[in-house]
């Protein structure tokens, strides 16, 4: 009791700090680090289940004598148990080619159809791997360097060494953040070809206090000696000590893009990160590490890649466009 006659207050729990926005080494988990089955499961808004002759037409459509039941498949793919599985083909939540199936009896062949769970695309490819690599700065990005710099290869273990991953796209040494690795070559080659558009966000330091006008500017567009260039999303999140950070999303591979960008309107870049690619984020995983891609993690890469804006094929690309956009370095 205090003189005045009143309890003293406890003390007060201190304020949680938010997260960084840039990574620090050796902090641990990320977005989806504790993902386990049934967090595939979404809370986003579920269709309305088919009406019993929609329902029927479906089941027609996509049923396959020759198959496999389809709440294996889900389980092989590591949505839930059989059990679980069955209950969620029931409500109405599994879409087979875009079309609602209601039946647990549906057969399917796995690699001839395209599943999705409450919006969520599975991948149904077991052999095929698909990792995350938060490069530190000075890494080079090659899986081995014959002049003895520090590459991506140094921080594999032996079991992805032998899945023969390689990187999706490039990051300069100087930059960090987030780079896809996998072994499924198709999957690499959408998410780095420019017909699919795929959206890169970056966390930009820079010299100098930019004008608020700059934001405004590159959603406009400049001009670089290589054609014009304009970014998707800007937004300024500060200035201290005559520097500036601003985070930035485009879809171009162009090489070395969101550097000269910013060397152009005369803020040269003194720290590079990227951050996300689509919807998938490096979030606290720590620099240096390696984490394997979550299923909903790969499920937002597959739709992200699932059909060129242009309507157009990869495939049907000249080897000399091709070289220009992928894998350029930030």
């Amino acid at each position: 009791m205090t003189s005045s006659g009143k309890r003293p207050e406890a003390p007060r729990e201190p304020r949680a700090v938010r997260a960084p926005r840039t990574p620090r080494a050796g902090e641990s988990g990320g977005p989806f680090s504790d993902e386990n089955p049934q967090r595939l499961i979404s809370g986003r808004p579920r269709r309305d289940k088919p009406r019993l002759s929609e329902a029927e037409e479906n089941f027609t459509a996509v049923h396959d004598p020759a198959g496999v039941r389809l709440q294996k498949v889900l389980a092989q793919a590591g949505v839930a148990s059989r059990r679980v599985c069955e209950d969620l083909i029931a409500e109405g939540r599994v879409q087979l080619n875009g079309l609602v199936v209601v039946e647990p009896g549906v057969r399917v062949v796995p690699d001839r159809v395209t599943i999705h769970v409450d919006g969520v695309r599975l991948s149904l490819d077991v052999e095929h791997r698909y990792v995350m690599f938060n490069k530190p700065a000075g890494v080079v990005t090659t899986m081995d360097d014959p002049q003895g710099r520090r590459s991506i290869g140094d921080y594999l273990d032996p079991e992805m060494i032998a899945a023969r991953l390689v990187h999706v796209g490039r990051l300069d040494r100087e930059t960090e953040g987030l780079l896809l690795l996998t072994n499924d070559g198709e999957l690499a080659h959408r998410l780095t070809h420019p017909s699919y558009e795929v959206p890169k966000t970056y966390l930009v330091e820079v010299s100098g206090r930019v004008p608020k006008s700059l934001s405004r500017t590159l959603l406009d567009g400049i001009t670089l000696e290589d054609g014009p260039i304009a970014v998707d999303s800007c937004r300024q999140l500060g200035s201290a000590q005559g520097r500036s950070m601003v985070e930035v999303t485009l879809h171009s591979g162009r090489n070395r893009i969101v550097r000269r960008i910013f060397d152009h309107v005369g803020h040269p870049v003194t720290r590079l990160v990227r951050t996300a690619i689509g919807a998938i984020t490096i979030g606290d995983q720590p620099q240096g590490s390696v984490r394997d891609l979550g299923k909903q993690e790969l499920g937002h890469l597959l739709d992200l890649t699932s059909a060129a804006p242009d309507g157009t094929s990869a495939e049907g690309t000249t080897q000399g466009d091709d070289s220009t956009h992928r894998g350029g370095h930030r």
